[in-house]
């Protein structure tokens, strides 16, 4: 790795380069083949914006870790806080004995989150861990067990979550059965729902869908992404997350907000619940909560999530200190660099210029998000089934041009833009034109 890091996109060798390919044999011998890596380049080092590999490439950064690094990947001000945590205590179990960091991430957790109203929160160590807790809290307040949630939806990879997580290949595929009593219901898809279709027609089907299944007296909760994020980042059409909400509250459910992706400034809003005025009575966090250290939560209503009897929240690393110590600062970096407005100028400059290029190409079928929450939605020309090798084609072009670019969706057919919220507009506009260049040749 070179001592002088370029700061802009850089190509040094091929992709990947002759270090990264080492390490990739070293790979095969010891890593579990069923651990997937969407770029085969080894990582060394990152500013923001770039992502630099162990030959000496610098790829400009659109994934974020999934997400994670929304604050800049090693943010100075969350390698100080975790370098000053680290020279105190690394681990003592907060079940053990209790420390202020875990205290303080609550009390920013219940002044950030949606509604005045009083809140608890429990912290965890992953974004499953805390959607399945998030289940448990809500059983235990209503007495209820069933659990709805949207097709398309993605919560985690443990059993329970896998249960909730509706696309099979590869995240379920033989890895049944899972956890019972949890259904699936129609989401609003405005790009394939029936033309015209508003959100509260698809509230509608989905609920009338609900009540065939499940039966409103049965439900504990609906649980849903505010903006689905591994199923294609579809935003539902205006209306349709209020009918579910209030459907909850005529019926004694939960209306759960996993806002592991969106959350945080992601969408131009903390939290992508609140484009539509959306009061949760849960929310799960996890992403980029703590700058990129194993950290997440559930927060809700101080009478729900004190519904669980003492002991029943639990976990060894659960609200790590040092996680806890990246979280306040991450938290501070976003107040203060006003990330939200950030995520807003991302998004209107990927709005801009994405849909500019949709024009020029009918394989491109739709451009869509929140924020720095963008999606595009590949197509075969002249109709809309999905695109998926020419998604994949796309993205792997990119990469070998230094822009690091995933997929998502349901049939793998939408282009994912997660970058940094503290990207540097330049480092923007190159992959957007590295984009640009690469839908000309492989989509004419």
């Amino acid at each position: 790795m070179p001592t002088v890091r370029p700061d802009r996109r850089h190509l040094a060798s091929g992709i990947p380069g002759p270090l990264s390919s080492a390490f990739e044999a070293r790979r095969r011998a010891a890593v579990a083949r069923g651990v997937g890596s969407a770029v085969p380049v080894y990582a060394a080092a990152a500013d923001p914006g770039l992502l630099h590999d162990i030959d000496g490439n610098a790829f400009i950064d659109l994934a974020s870790g999934l997400g994670v690094t929304a604050v800049g990947n090693a943010a100075p001000d969350v390698v100080a806080a975790v370098r000053e945590q680290v020279g105190l205590f690394t681990h003592t179990c907060f079940l053990t004995s209790p420390y202020s960091g875990y205290v303080e991430v609550c009390e920013e957790l219940s002044n950030l989150t949606p509604g005045r109203h009083e809140k608890r929160s429990v912290l965890l160590s992953t974004g499953a861990e805390a959607v399945e807790n998030a289940v448990k809290v809500a059983r235990a307040a209503t007495g209820r067990s069933a659990i709805v949630v949207l097709d398309h939806a993605y919560h985690g990879r443990t059993n329970l979550a896998l249960g909730m997580t509706a696309k099979n290949a590869p995240f379920k595929q033989g890895f049944g059965p899972f956890a019972p009593d949890i259904h699936r219901v129609p989401t609003s898809y405005p790009y394939r729902d029936p033309q015209g279709m508003t959100g509260e027609e698809a509230a509608q089907r989905a609920l009338e869908a609900l009540e065939r299944q499940v039966g409103g007296e049965n439900v504990a909760a609906i649980v849903v992404e505010p903006v689905q994020g591994e199923g294609g980042f579809i935003v539902p059409a205006p209306g349709f997350l209020p009918a579910l909400q209030s459907w909850c509250r005529e019926h004694g459910a939960l209306f759960v907000a996993d806002e592991i992706q969106s959350g945080f400034c992601r969408t131009g809003a903390w939290f992508a619940s609140e484009h539509e005025d959306l009061v949760p009575d849960l929310v799960i966090t996890a992403k980029a909560l703590a700058g990129g250290l194993p950290l997440s939560a559930v927060t809700g209503r101080a009478e729900i999530m004190d519904a669980v009897q003492l002991g029943g929240f639990g976990g060894t690393y659960g609200g790590n200190p040092v996680a806890c110590a990246a979280a306040l600062a991450s938290i501070e970096v976003m107040r203060t660099r006003h990330l939200v407005d950030s995520a807003r100028a991302i998004g209107d400059t990927l709005f801009t210029r994405l849909r500019a290029l949709a024009v020029r190409h009918p394989a491109i079928g739709e451009v869509r998000g929140r924020g720095a929450m963008v999606g595009v939605e590949i197509v075969e020309p002249g109709g809309r089934r999905p695109g998926a090798d020419a998604a994949q084609r796309l993205a792997k072009a990119c990469q070998q041009r230094g822009v690091l670019l995933l997929t998502a969706g349901t049939h793998s057919n939408v282009l994912r833009f997660l970058p940094p919220l503290v990207i540097p507009p330049a480092l923007l506009n190159d992959a957007v034109d590295v984009i640009e260049e690469c839908c000309d040749e492989l989509l004419a």
